[in-house]
């Protein structure tokens, strides 16, 4: 049997953690799909489509993994995709109780999706999206976390790169 994963998220930005557990996950199963959330009460600093470029940007080395954007329930993108596994990451405590009550409410909508939790891999588990909006948005340098082609991104919305830029020139 073909196995077929699911990473959904928000991914703003997709951070070098996301990319880990997407690779650790591409050596798992036969195909990744990473979906990426648009409608989400996150308020995500990126639009939708530009995160799914920037998902692809990071992930293209894995030939065994695809980018979609997505809109309503996972469980139901699942089911439409016939995935039989949603991944999700978990790297403290409070990301483990949270994804239990997410999967407990899956398993009620959905159907024959299990869910797999997935730690990070070695040196990752500092690593979020929020942190790095943070950072970023402060006019810190993000560029241990994330892609090359994220940092561009992000440096070009901080207000306070955007200055230093305007100041130089």
């Amino acid at each position: 049997m073909k196995i077929k994963a699911l990473y959904p998220g928000t991914f703003d930005p997709i951070t070098n953690g996301h990319v880990d557990l997407v690779a650790r996950a591409a050596v798992l199963f036969h195909e990744v799909t990473v979906a990426v959330a648009g409608d989400t009460v996150k308020n995500p600093i990126l639009g939708l489509e530009q995160r799914i470029e920037l998902a692809k940007l990071a992930l293209a080395p894995f030939s065994n993994v695809r980018v979609c954007g997505f809109n309503g329930l996972i469980v139901d993108v699942a089911n439409r995709m016939g995935v039989n596994v949603m991944l999700r990451g978990v790297r403290s405590i409070s990301d483990f109780e949270n994804e239990f009550q997410r999967v407990s409410v899956n398993r009620m909508l959905g159907h024959g999706v299990e869910t797999i939790l997935m730690t990070p891999g070695e040196g990752q588990a500092h690593i979020s999206s929020s942190l790095v909006r943070e950072v970023a948005l402060a006019g810190g340098d993000v560029g241990r976390f994330v892609h090359p082609a994220v940092k561009a991104v992000l440096d070009a919305v901080s207000p306070t790169r955007r200055t230093e830029t305007t100041d130089k020139g």
